[in-house]
C-alpha cells in the first residue's frame, strides 16, 4: 500500500509540482491550497505524512502545526520555509514539526526525508526531549521562558555521539569515557530533564528525568 501525502501550500505552481514528483515516487497524494482547507481534509481523512509550507495567506504554517499539535495529531510534519537561519528552523521544529526544509530544494532531498519520517511512526513515543533541538547540523537549547535558543558548544566527538543517542532517544550507543563524561557535564550544565547514564559492557545511553531521578546508572556505577 502507498503513503499517502498531505500537501499544504499556496503556491500553485510548487503545489503541482511536488504532487507530480511525489506521486511518480510511488505516493499517493492529496493537495490543499491553505491551511483551512488542510485541516478539512485532516478531519475526514487518515495520511501518513504533511508536507506543509510556514508562510501561507490566511492561517500561516506556524500556527496550524500548533493547532494540530494541540489538538493529539502526530502525524510527521516536514515544514516548507524561505526563510533560513537555524531560529526559524527551532521555531518550526519547537512548533511540532519533525523536520524542515528550506526552499529551495530537491525532490529527491523530500522524498529522503519522508521516508525517513513516515518509517519510525511505531517508534514517535522516542521524541527529541523537550528544550532540546536538532537544526542545521548543530544542537541547540531551547529556553521554556521565550529566551532566544542557543548552540549547544559540542566537539566533533561530542556531537556524533549525540547524535547517537537521539536518533531515536532510548538508543545505547558506545562512546570513549571521557567523551561520554563531557557531554554528560555539558547537558546536566543547561538541562535538567535528561541524563546520560552507563549500561555496562554496551555504551551509554539518553534518558528522560524526573525530579525524583537520583542520576544513578541503570546497570549500576
Amino acid at each position: 500500500m502507498n503513503n499517502t501525502i498531505l500537501i499544504i501550500d499556496d503556491d500553485d505552481m510548487l503545489r503541482r509540482t511536488l504532487a507530480r514528483g511525489l506521486r511518480a515516487d510511488g505516493f499517493d497524494v492529496i493537495t490543499a491550497a491553505s491551511a483551512e482547507d488542510g485541516a478539512d481534509i485532516l478531519g475526514k481523512i487518515v495520511v501518513d505524512a504533511v508536507v506543509l509550507d510556514r508562510m501561507m495567506t490566511g492561517m500561516d504554517g506556524l500556527t496550524f502545526l500548533k493547532n494540530m499539535r494541540a489538538g493529539g495529531d502526530a502525524t510527521p510534519v516536514i515544514m516548507l520555509t524561505a526563510m533560513t537561519g537555524p531560529e526559524n528552523a527551532i521555531a518550526g521544529l519547537s512548533g511540532g514539526a519533525d523536520d524542515y526544509l528550506a526552499k529551495p530544494f530537491q525532490l529527491r532531498e523530500l522524498v529522503l526525508r519522508l521516508r525517513r519520517i513516515i518509517r519510525p511512526r511505531v517508534r514517535a513515543a522516542a521524541r527529541m526531549p523537550d528544550g532540546l533541538v536538532f537544526a542545521d547540523d548543530e544542537f541547540f537549547v531551547t529556553d521554556k521562558n521565550g529566551g532566544h535558543p542557543h548552540v549547544l558548544a559540542l566537539s566533533g566527538e561530542e556531537k556524533k555521539l549525540m547524535q547517537h543517542l537521539v536518533s531515536p532517544v532510548g538508543n545505547i550507543a558506545p562512546a570513549a569515557p571521557m567523551v561520554a563524561k563531557r557531554l554528560r557535564s555539558k547537558l546536566n550544565g543547561v538541562l535538567s530533564n535528561i541524563d546520560i547514564i552507563t549500561i555496562r559492557g554496551r555504551g551509554y545511553k539518553l534518558i528522560h528525568r524526573s525530579p525524583t531521578t537520583d542520576g544513578n546508572n541503570e546497570n549500576g556505577k
